[in-house]
């Protein structure tokens, strides 16, 4: 097996890929929005076509932002095609496993590694792959199916760039939409 390909068990981890990520009501779209939503897409069928779970992750803002619970942006992108038998997980904090309940979901599975895609790269992916290495897990990131969005100093595409280098260096395993579902 090549070294980017993650375990049959492994997960399928969806960050923060909310309504408020795509629509530009509040804030506008994450970089690559459409893109970004048409890989996700392909990588949710590929992980059901294999066999693999999916969760989602939702982040639950403060009340009066664009993503706190009952706001227009909060719901997951209705686009992905969330089914109803696949778990969404709330949190307050970048990192997904903040919530104890993704690490109990994740080891239900049989799972000891996960695949990683969402929003946004340098806040809740980050610490997503830090949080997942922490619980012991490995980590694949698939490279082109998370993003963010420009910050003063930087464009998203650097930032997304910056950070998929520091997640290999801390030991992620990368790979691509395209090495996932055509492999």
């Amino acid at each position: 097996m090549p070294d980017t390909a993650p375990s049959a068990a492994a997960p399928l981890i969806v960050i923060d890929l909310q309504t408020g990520m795509f629509d530009g009501r509040f804030d506008p779209p994450i970089h690559d929005a459409d893109a970004i939503a048409e890989r996700s897409r392909a990588l949710i069928d590929w992980a059901r076509r294999s066999g693999r779970k999916v969760a989602f992750i939702r982040h639950d803002g403060p009340e009066g932002d664009p993503l706190a619970p009952g706001a227009s942006g909060w719901p997951v992108w209705p686009l992905l095609g969330q089914a109803a038998d696949e778990p969404t997980f709330g949190k307050s904090v970048g990192n997904a496993f903040s919530n104890p309940e993704l690490a109990e979901w994740v080891a239900r599975q049989g799972a000891k590694d996960v695949v990683l895609i969402g929003a946004q790269t340098d806040f809740c992916v980050a610490a997503t792959v830090k949080g997942a290495l922490a619980e012991g897990l490995g980590v694949t990131v698939v490279s082109n199916a998370h993003s963010t969005l420009d910050s003063i100093e930087e464009k998203a595409p650097d930032i997304i760039a910056r950070h998929n280098e520091a997640f290999a260096g801390q030991g992620a395993r990368m790979t691509t939409t395209a090495e996932l579902t055509e492999g």
